[in-house]
């Protein structure tokens, strides 16, 4: 029998995404989302609760994957992610045992159009833009604040 390790969700990043680079020079683009979801809570009433998602983001093959999430998403963005679900453990300094829980992304897409709500990010004018992953010139040759039409998807 085989596996599956596989995790689709769409949300909203819960802050602006942060890009490191590892020691080789291996971009990294760490950030959260937050999905919502309906249930019946203690009280029998019907509530919404609201889940959170550590996502990263490197890069796969030719596609920036990471610098493209950093440069064109922002607060707010609502994203779809593709990905798989994976646990880091380490020790602390202090020397307590610490876990985490993230989605490593294969695959990001921008679901809003271009300018619509408030740090939204840079997304193409469908419902459902092309992914986050396509090619895109990567380092100074992109500026921080771009024309949405000269976004090359």
């Amino acid at each position: 029998m085989s596996n599956l390790n596989k995790a689709l969700l769409i949300g909203r990043l819960t802050k602006d995404p942060e890009m490191r680079y590892t020691p080789s020079g291996t971009a990294v683009t760490n950030f959260s989302i937050a999905t919502n979801r309906w249930s019946t809570g203690p009280d029998g009433e019907r509530k919404e609760f609201t889940d959170y998602h550590n996502i990263v983001a490197y890069p796969i093959g030719k596609r920036n994957l990471a610098e493209t999430v950093a440069q064109y998403t922002r607060k707010g963005a609502l994203v779809f992610i593709e990905g798989r679900i994976q646990t880091r453990s380490w020790e602390g300094q202090d020397g307590q045992k610490r876990r985490v829980t993230e989605i490593i992304a294969n695959d990001v897409q921008f679901l809003e159009p271009r300018g619509a709500g408030a740090g939204a990010g840079v997304a193409a004018g469908r419902s459902a833009a092309p992914a986050a992953s396509d090619d895109v010139p990567a380092g100074d040759e992109v500026p921080r604040d771009v024309d949405p039409d000269d976004i090359p998807f």
